[in-house]
């Protein structure tokens, strides 16, 4: 055997071992793998996490960024890869989501986001003009956001390799003494919050990619919600922070169950969803629920401290349809929707992407 061949097969003996379920022969890697659902949360558990980390990691408590300490102050890091397709959409473009994507991870840790980094991958024929948007929508966002892109990177591929172009950036932040936020600490009897109307974002793009017209103009939420997120916990005790991207709020719901071990029962009705929003999703066979959000994020809240917190994000102009959806209970881990009928439904992860490449 060639040395090439003994060091690869030492690699598969080496993954053999750390990974707790090794991956079938043969499966290959589907769209619905960065869906937020399912398929992406077996990724992570089966492969990513043992293999870089392992159980009791930083990285295997699978927050929206990393907490870390450096000379006895807390740093939050995250690192987020955008793809949307198309890359301009109503009311926003890549440039500005991948900003406020990062800087929102950041906030759902408890953090000031300070400093960010984007690499940029760039495909043979792009237009200049529109690269030239989409770095001025990165330079608005940024001072919108109070942070400062302080390094960079840019590739160049060959075209048809990057579909236009893909933009990864990172962040770090500091958290402040005294807050503690983290996906394992809801608690039986705490309350879910959700800071505004849901889907707007995913119907927004898909809209465009659909090439459809509604009556209503409907646009992304793109936003940065660090004021928002720093009003509701110098209310009261908030103890998860997520930002309903990817799968929705269905799958943040259930990615908090996981992480703390408990159920959770959301109310139907108590769910904004805006009036257009709703409309399209019916028209194309959505679930708003399941749909990807830019500028909303779910909280999970002490239950004395519930209408504070609530009357705090309603103060801030993102937060204005702020509402009270859902309770959290006993485990084992398991979302429930009561339905307008009265009725209790399973909230699941699901298997697939209802629209993938929407972030």
């Amino acid at each position: 055997m060639s040395r090439e061949g003994e060091t690869a097969g030492a690699r598969d003996r080496e993954f053999a071992l750390r990974c707790p379920v090794p991956l079938p022969p043969g499966d290959t890697v589907l769209l619905g793998h960065g869906s937020g659902g399912k398929l992406t949360a077996q990724l992570i558990r089966d492969l990513f996490v043992p293999v870089l980390a392992g159980d009791g990691s930083e990285l295997a408590r699978l927050g929206d960024a990393a907490v870390v300490e450096v000379n006895g102050t807390r740093l939050a890091f995250t690192t987020d890869a955008f793809v949307v397709t198309p890359a301009f959409f109503p009311g926003s473009n890549i440039g500005e989501l991948s900003v406020n994507g990062t800087v929102n991870d950041l906030a759902m840790m408890g953090a000031r986001p300070l400093f960010l980094s984007a690499a940029l991958i760039l495909e043979e024929g792009l237009p200049l003009q529109d690269l030239g948007e989409v770095v001025t929508a990165m330079a608005e966002a940024c001072r919108r956001a109070g942070v400062t892109l302080v390094t960079g990177d840019t590739k160049v591929v060959e075209r048809g390799s990057a579909d236009g172009l893909f933009i990864t950036t990172s962040g770090v932040g500091v958290i402040p003494d005294g807050v503690e936020v983290g996906p394992e600490r809801a608690r039986p009897g705490d309350v879910v919050l959700v800071s505004g109307p849901v889907g707007s974002h995913g119907v927004a793009v898909m809209s465009r990619r659909a090439g459809i017209e509604f009556e209503a103009e409907l646009v992304s939420d793109t936003a940065p919600l660090t004021e928002l997120v720093h009003a509701m916990i110098a209310a009261g005790d908030v103890r998860c922070l997520r930002d309903a991207t990817r799968g929705g709020l269905a799958s943040v719901l259930n990615e908090l169950a996981q992480a703390s071990n408990v159920s959770i029962t959301a109310i139907e009705a108590q769910i904004p969803v805006l009036a257009p929003v709703r409309a399209a999703c019916e028209m194309l066979g959505l679930d708003p629920l399941y749909v990807a959000n830019e500028g909303v994020c779910v909280a999970i809240v002490a239950p004395e401290d519930a209408e504070a917190v609530l009357a705090a994000a309603r103060s801030n102009p993102r937060g204005e349809h702020a509402a009270i959806v859902g309770s959290v209970g006993e485990g084992p881990p398991k979302v429930s929707l009561r339905t307008g009928l009265g009725a209790t439904r399973p909230l699941i992860l699901l298997a697939g992407d209802q629209l993938p490449r929407i972030c």
